[in-house]
């Protein structure tokens, strides 16, 4: 069941980045982040999968929408826009292998029992304010930065 739910993401990720419709890559989007949800419920972690569909798939995909809309870019697509696909597409396998390697690096190939783990919400907020307190407040100000960013491109005089 889990590797049904990373085949969905999966194929829900590359649609986003393949597709030349921004609204299309919004909604597969949610589709990816509905699949990473569903890999947590397996996981057994609820709060996390909880936190997914209403945080991701409820704001930041209906955020995406609305900036769209309200910067009245063109959702169809573009000619001007058409470049070459293989640098990004190296550039995407580098980033995946490195991606890999760090896990691989860190993690090894050990297998965890999520039996006797605890998926809740008293223990991913030990987790998330003790031990990833820096990461997530970076998290935060890069959102801060890029919502800023959303209000000057906006309000740009044309």
């Amino acid at each position: 069941m889990l590797a049904a739910f990373g085949l969905l993401a999966l194929g829900a990720a590359l649609a986003v980045v393949t597709t030349r419709r921004i609204v299309r890559a919004g909604l597969w989007l949610a589709v990816a982040f509905a699949g990473i949800a569903g890999a947590a419920l397996v996981l057994t972690a609820e709060f996390l999968a909880w936190v997914l569909v209403l945080v991701y798939v409820g704001a930041i995909v209906v955020l995406l929408l609305f900036a769209t809309m309200l910067t009245k870019a063109p959702t169809d697509a573009s000619d001007d826009l058409d470049r070459a696909r293989w640098p990004g597409a190296v550039a995407a396998a580098g980033a995946g292998l490195a991606l890999a390697a760090v896990a691989a690096a860190a993690f090894g190939w050990t297998r965890v029992d999520p039996a006797g783990r605890d998926g809740g919400a008293a223990a991913m907020g030990e987790e998330v304010f003790a031990r990833w307190v820096l990461p997530f407040e970076v998290l935060s100000l890069l959102l801060l930065a890029a919502l800023v960013g959303a209000v000057v491109v906006s309000t740009r005089a044309k």
